[in-house]
């Protein structure tokens, strides 16, 4: 049994007090006893975090890399995630910035069901970057929605995505909004002989959760969005693991903002949307795009998208999908900073003239194609 390592940045005035700061994540994330009464044998040889190694980035800033045994995290995600940043989150200077699952744990959390070759096959995209219109604004009623989507799939699109923010708002309940969606995505597809996949917003109260997950496969949805920061890490790997259900999953950053934005605390952007989305179980990893609204620069955007795809990470390689000021104009710039295996997000750029997003959706495919 091989243990996981996590490496962590410390803000530390000198290697005494990083390596001081070090040993105490070891206790807080595993026994949170003080080191002395920490019972001799198993505890102590096996549980106990170990601090395997400390190094200076620069000055005040310093690397520590700790190791901690499968059995501290069982065969739960959360309890993972618990053991990498638990009580240590909410101390100030520590900032998760790399996960290694090592052998074991990637066993018990296989990642991906579909990654990226899964989803080229279901949707037909063999090659090239993919577009996912999103349906968006909440207020619409299911019929609106619906519409929407028949013309994305007559303008090309290869996934239909709901807005994160669609859940069971009285204009478009839960289950008449997907109802409505998955008939019209059937006809249009039909009528196109195009694969366009549906993903719906899996939302509701807890106890409606499991009900709706499996209203929306029962329906026809061809995969399902979940915001992991709001229903946990956990959600997605019971979704991801389930060969009942067998649907592809993409994940949402909403609420994960605070884990990436100071810069001495929280998790690197790539870990958070990329390593940890993996470990789920999440196909396709959903974060803001360089250039828009929300301010994350190209190398951090860059740094997910790696964590997403590299043959490195836990189980097969997934889909980054940047979103936040794309559109047809930015296609080729997008295109050459993110490669060919990209889910790119179009909402607002779509939505200007709602009765022909068919030609929005069109125009931005053969941009892509002729950047490609």
């Amino acid at each position: 049994m091989q243990r996981f390592r996590v490496t962590y940045r410390l803000r530390a005035a000198s290697l005494a007090e990083a390596t001081a700061r070090a040993e105490g994540i070891a206790l807080e994330q595993t026994v949170e006893i003080p080191r002395k009464v920490v019972p001799a044998g198993y505890v102590e040889d096996e549980i106990l975090g170990r601090v395997e190694d400390v190094t200076q980035l620069a000055e005040g800033q310093w690397q520590a890399t700790l190791s901690y045994s499968p059995d501290s995290a069982g065969d739960e995600l959360t309890q993972f995630l618990n053991v990498v940043f638990g009580n240590s989150s909410i101390q100030q200077g520590i900032r998760v910035t790399g996960v290694d699952p090592g052998p074991t744990m990637a066993a018990r959390f296989p990642g991906p069901r579909f990654g990226i070759p899964g989803i080229r096959a279901l949707c037909g995209r063999a090659t090239g970057g993919l577009i996912a219109p999103v349906l968006k604004p909440m207020g619409l009623p299911p019929e609106s929605f619906a519409k929407l989507a028949a013309g994305c799939v007559h303008g090309g699109a290869d996934i239909v995505k709901e807005d994160h923010g669609l859940a069971g708002q009285p204009t478009a309940p839960f289950r008449a909004r997907v109802s409505a969606v998955v008939k019209a995505m059937r006809q249009a597809r039909e009528e196109t002989g195009r694969q366009t996949l549906y993903f719906a917003n899996l939302s509701g109260p807890a106890d409606q959760i499991e009900g709706n997950l499996r209203f929306l496969k029962d329906a026809g949805a061809d995969g399902v969005l979940v915001m992991p920061g709001l229903f946990g890490f956990g959600l997605v790997q019971r979704i991801a693991a389930d060969p009942s259900l067998n649907l592809p999953v993409m994940t949402h950053p909403s609420f994960l903002g605070p884990y990436v934005l100071a810069p001495d605390t929280g998790i690197d952007h790539g870990v958070i949307f990329g390593t940890l989305q993996r470990l789920a179980g999440s196909d396709i990893s959903v974060f803001p795009n360089v250039g828009g609204r929300f301010g994350f620069s190209a190398t951090e955007c860059q740094q997910i998208a790696h964590a997403c795809r590299t043959p490195a990470g836990p189980g097969i390689p997934m889909l980054p999908s940047p979103g936040g000021g794309m559109s047809v104009a930015r296609a080729a710039e997008m295109q050459a900073m993110y490669g060919q295996d990209v889910v790119y997000l179009l909402g607002g750029s779509l939505l200007k003239d709602p009765d022909r997003i068919d030609h929005a959706v069109a125009a931005m495919r053969a941009a892509l194609d002729a950047s490609a």
